[in-house]
């Protein structure tokens, strides 16, 4: 069995790569190519930390696991990871456990590609600006990702301490070469062509007033159904597609909240990104139309991911092989 560790997998699996992987992964959900239960997300004594389990099998390539991790949302704070944890791949035909890959990595790069894809997919062609709402990893990962599939020329980030914004767009200019601002009002970040949401706020930090026509927005964030980055004017004055339409009936606040208003209702979900990309769903159909792709995240993607690291690694000679009876 082999094991790949944070930097190693962090060279295996480039953004740019990874929204391909994504592309491949979002597909095969969709069209019934991966089997997959519903995740178990088991809430911590503590009230606000996750025991989390993805499992699932691809029919091609042929493997299958699980995504075990955990989800402390304090830890950035004090330096650590909010998710920590693995992906492990079994053989399909003989059962034997092949790879443990980092699970946090594969998140964290999985997460924002497949955010790109749909933002590839979706957003005008000749989108130039990208607002992020957040300043956390997932930020920094969105910073890259959506680079990748526009040209984008000005990069707006807010975080709700301004301190961290400026920090933010300090360190990520330094490292990525992109102009970054940052703003103290969320409002201007939110004006962009592209707006990427990526906070764990349990209310709205985004307002659907602030949105310009054309804007593509992706929520990312909230994976609890009574949890929202979004206000219901934001999702209802948009066109929405999402990863899963199980996933996000079970657990998207940001359109479950609506719902349950009585402002849109699940036929209101224009399709899934898989849909989008095989024809069988609509996507953009003008300059002026708002879309949302809401994120809830997919053990597809992370199956996808592992097993393309795992490709790499094996033909690299990268990674630590341990014996497994």
């Amino acid at each position: 069995m082999l094991i790949v560790n944070t930097e190693q997998t962090r060279r295996l699996l480039p953004m740019a790569e990874c929204i391909d992987v994504m592309d491949r992964a979002m597909r095969a959900a969709s069209t019934g190519a991966v089997t997959a239960p519903e995740r178990i997300i088991a809430p911590l004594a503590d009230g606000v930390s996750y025991f989390i389990a993805m499992p699932g099998s691809l029919a091609e390539p042929p493997v299958y696991g699980a995504k075990i991790v955990s989800l402390h949302p304090g830890n950035p704070a004090q330096g650590r990871p909010a998710v920590q944890g693995f992906v492990t791949l079994f053989d399909s035909g003989t059962g034997s456990p092949v790879a443990l890959i980092d699970g946090a990595e594969i998140t964290r790069i999985r997460t924002a590609a497949a955010s790109a894809l749909a933002t590839r997919e979706l957003a005008r062609p000749d989108a130039a600006t990208h607002g992020i709402l957040g300043a956390g990893v997932q930020a920094a990962s969105h910073l890259e990702a959506v680079a990748c599939v526009r040209a984008i020329g000005q990069t707006l980030v807010w975080a709700r301490e301004f301190r961290k914004a400026r920090q933010f767009a300090a360190e990520q200019s330094a490292r990525t070469g992109i102009e970054i601002s940052a703003v103290e009002n969320a409002a201007k970040a939110a004006a962009c062509d592209i707006v990427s949401v990526v906070t764990n706020a349990p209310e709205p930090v985004l307002r659907g007033r602030w949105l310009q026509p054309g804007a593509h927005f992706n929520l990312v964030g909230s994976h609890e159904a009574h949890h929202r980055e979004a206000d219901t004017e934001a999702v209802t004055h948009a066109t929405v597609y999402v990863d899963s339409r199980r996933g996000a009936l079970s657990e998207a606040g940001d359109l479950l909240i609506p719902i349950k208003e009585g402002r849109m209702s699940a036929d209101d979900i224009v399709g899934e990104i898989g849909e989008v990309l095989a024809g069988a769903a609509p996507g953009r159909r003008d300059g002026q139309q708002i879309t949302l792709y809401k994120s809830l995240g997919m053990v597809a993607q992370d199956l996808f991911a592992a097993e393309f690291v795992l490709r790499r690694a094996q033909s690299g000679g990268v990674g630590t092989s341990i014996a497994f009876p």
